[in-house]
């Protein structure tokens, strides 16, 4: 005895996801361009140390939060984690200044390792959020909330 279609109620956890849980190409496209303004910013300010890598992301979340619910939450994770590149960077620089250059033998093998952590992270964050995904940085301070 089979059961007709119309009294088969699928079960509410099995309801297909509606369009609206994605975000739109454009949330996709300023979240993409929150996580490379840190590229562009460490390239602009590279003879300052890379300093600026957290400014394309601050200035993106502030124009854009009121009206991308995905954009918001993208630009602040890429900011809160190039504020964090930002303070290794600097501790980097106090330890090598406080123990009169020594450091440097610690804080440019470091320094490496962050660099290349860092970019392969900025890059794998712009590919999820092209993607529609909501990307978390590992390591990061969650100081922007």
């Amino acid at each position: 005895m089979s059961v007709p279609p119309e009294s088969v109620v699928p079960p509410p956890s099995a309801s297909p996801a509606g369009p609206s849980d994605l975000p739109s190409a454009e949330e996709r496209q300023w979240a993409l361009f929150a996580h490379l303004s840190a590229l562009l910013g460490c390239i602009v300010t590279g003879a300052w140390f890379g300093w600026g890598c957290f400014l394309g992301p601050l200035i993106i979340w502030l124009l854009r939060k009121d009206t991308m619910p995905f954009v918001d939450d993208q630009a602040k994770e890429a900011l809160n984690f190039n504020i964090t590149i930002a303070i290794i960077g600097v501790a980097l620089l106090v330890l090598t200044a406080i123990t009169l250059g020594l450091g440097v033998l610690l804080a440019i093998p470091i320094g490496v390792v962050v660099g290349v952590a860092w970019l392969v992270f900025t890059i794998l964050a712009a590919i999820r959020a092209n993607e529609g995904v909501r990307y978390r940085y590992p390591f990061t301070l969650r100081l922007i909330k």
